[in-house]
């Protein structure tokens, strides 16, 4: 086993009994670095405060609009209207659509929900089924092991899924985070399901978009404090570039050692 290939571990580091002050400067500077990085990842996954207005500028359209006027057509129109404008704009600007399209496709599943049913809080069901089935796959893929956090963000820390056998900590690390977006989840549900039947469409509406953001961003909060306090990710791109050169280093010197090879 190369070093690259064995899991990140303060065991694998050698003992020190005199460290010195710019290796305490040094550490610090990197737990920074794995902080800032780890920031800037989790911003880009998660669409950042752009992807969270998409998220909730559809939805919040149509409570609005049916609040005035209890018009679901009217509501549902305005929404799915939002969402592709939305979409549109990022195309138009080449930015990074997924966050966009999923909410279009939310947006449009709702609106064919309520249509067919005539329920305006039927709008929000999809949403609602997609958020409990999310819920419950963060809650198994961690305890199968594989938890869904890591599968999200291991290509965009580069790290693929190095953690699951060479990063110990890292997998520990995603386990937690699935665990508690999933723990998160099914509270909301537990919130809005009751809701649902109980309450009327505005009040329910209103609820609902109340709990878009405060869920998500303790989601995402919980998620950055385990990955900070985590090992560095395993950049498998890199090994696998440093990898090609060393090949092309080793062609080019037995070339040299026989040129009539």
């Amino acid at each position: 086993m190369t070093s690259l290939d064995k899991p990140t571990s303060d065991t694998d580091q050698p003992h020190r009994t005199d460290p010195q002050p710019t290796g305490g400067r040094h550490a610090a500077q990197q737990d920074a670095e794995t902080r800032t990085v780890t920031e800037a990842a989790l911003f880009e996954a998660f669409g950042g405060v752009r992807g969270m207005v998409e998220t909730v500028l559809p939805g919040l359209l149509f409570v609005t609009i049916f609040t005035i006027n209890k018009d679901l057509h009217i509501s549902a129109i305005a929404a799915l209207a939002v969402s592709l404008v939305l979409v549109a704009v990022r195309l138009i600007r080449r930015d990074t659509v997924k966050h966009a399209f999923s909410g279009v496709f939310g947006v449009a599943f709702g609106v064919v929900f309520a249509m067919m049913t005539g329920n305006a809080k039927d709008f929000y069901l999809p949403g609602m089924l997609y958020t409990l089935g999310l819920a419950v796959a963060y809650i198994a893929t961690a305890a199968a092991g594989a938890p869904l956090i890591g599968l999200i963000l291991g290509p965009v820390f580069k790290e693929n899924l190095s953690w699951r056998t060479r990063n110990p900590g890292r997998k520990k690390a995603y386990t937690k985070a699935s665990y508690a977006w999933g723990f998160i989840l099914l509270a909301k549900c537990a919130i809005l399901f009751p809701l649902y039947w109980w309450a009327d469409t505005t009040q329910f509406g209103w609820v609902l978009i109340a709990l878009k953001i405060p869920p998500f961003l303790l989601a995402v909060y919980l998620t950055w404090v385990f990955l900070a306090k985590a090992p560095a990710p395993i950049d498998v791109f890199a090994e696998m570039e440093a990898e090609e050169q060393a090949e092309k280093e080793r062609k080019a010197a037995a070339a040299v050692r026989d040129p009539d090879a």
